[in-house]
């Protein structure tokens, strides 16, 4: 009888909705060692696992705009040149160097730019008009550019925007040049209401957070083609942030208004089929994690959230 009620059980275990919500990932509660450094808005995020380093973009009045920790919590430096309202921020490593990317949406004489630093916060390069809002017929013309990811190829992704009037989603080449462009404003196929996050995986797709959409969006890398999207995980909120995993295995989505990390399932090549929802984590009230990134070596994810104004990192089990 005991052997038979346990294997009821176990079925029951395998087959418990809860069962996957056995934990996966747990706060570092060290991270970082001195949280004071936060003296502004915390909007985004970005990893160099290769250095382990941590980049923070963070808004206010005379504040440093960009913090640097290193990956034990232990504060580096800082700077604040050119950079006026940091929405997103990408790391890129190449063979010989390594960079810093930026989507700046302020509407001062910085804004509406995308821009390439330094490590150490060395302006090298402006994408689009500085100051000038964009029309979606020009490539380079943003309007509030919320995201960007670089592929090593130097192939260049961009979501644009936060809120202008832009909604579309650019691939550039390492020359700056447009290689496709595809969406406008609205609800359809292929349409975004504030493209809000990009990311790109192994096998040639790129997935966008489409917010207001309450949508990820997947398209073709090399021909822009819509590939399919996801909406039943998002009912209750819309994804505000879209990174893989270090395995690729799965995606984590930040959902703002409800203060949740979304562990969803990546698909293998092939169809896109509809989200599965392994997992979440549930972060305290107000803490609105705004766009997050992966330590592609640890695994580790870090949470720019605005409400608590800190960056929380969170280690995988």
């Amino acid at each position: 009888y005991l052997f038979v009620y346990f294997q009821v059980l176990k079925a029951f275990d395998y087959y418990s909705p809860w069962n996957g919500q056995q934990q996966m990932y747990k706060l570092d509660i060290g991270w970082p060692k001195i949280p004071e450094y936060f003296t502004g808005q915390t909007f985004c995020v970005a990893v160099d696992s290769l250095h382990g380093l941590v980049y923070v973009g963070q808004r206010g009045d005379n504040v440093p705009k960009v913090l640097v920790f290193s990956q034990e919590g232990y504060f580096l430096y800082a700077w604040n040149n050119t950079v006026e309202m940091p929405h997103g921020i990408f790391v890129l490593n190449t063979a010989t160097d390594s960079s810093v990317w930026i989507t700046d949406v302020g509407t001062g004489k910085y804004g509406h730019t995308v821009k390439q630093y330094s490590p150490s916060g060395k302006l090298m390069q402006i994408l689009g008009t500085p100051g000038n809002a964009g029309s979606s017929l020009i490539p380079l013309q943003f309007d509030q550019p919320a995201e960007i990811f670089v592929e090593e190829s130097g192939d260049i992704y961009v979501v644009d925007g936060d809120g202008g009037m832009n909604n579309r989603l650019l691939k550039l080449s390492n020359d700056y040049k447009e290689i496709w462009l595809t969406g406008t404003n609205g609800t359809g196929i292929g349409q975004f209401k504030i493209p809000h996050s990009v990311t790109v995986d192994p096998f040639g797709r790129v997935w966008v957070a489409d917010r207001d959409n309450k949508r990820i969006q997947v398209f073709d890398k090399v021909t822009g083609e819509w590939l399919g999207s996801w909406s039943s995980c998002f009912s209750e909120d819309g994804p505000y942030s879209v990174r893989f995993t270090a395995n690729y295995k799965y995606l984590i989505v930040a959902q703002l208004n409800i203060n949740r990390l979304a562990i969803l399932e990546a698909p293998p090549v092939g169809s896109i089929g509809d989200c599965v929802m392994v997992n979440t984590v549930q972060l305290a009230d107000e803490t609105k994690p705004h766009l997050v990134d992966v330590d592609m070596k640890s695994g580790a994810v870090y949470v720019a959230e605005i409400g608590a104004q800190q960056v929380q990192k969170y280690v995988p089990l």
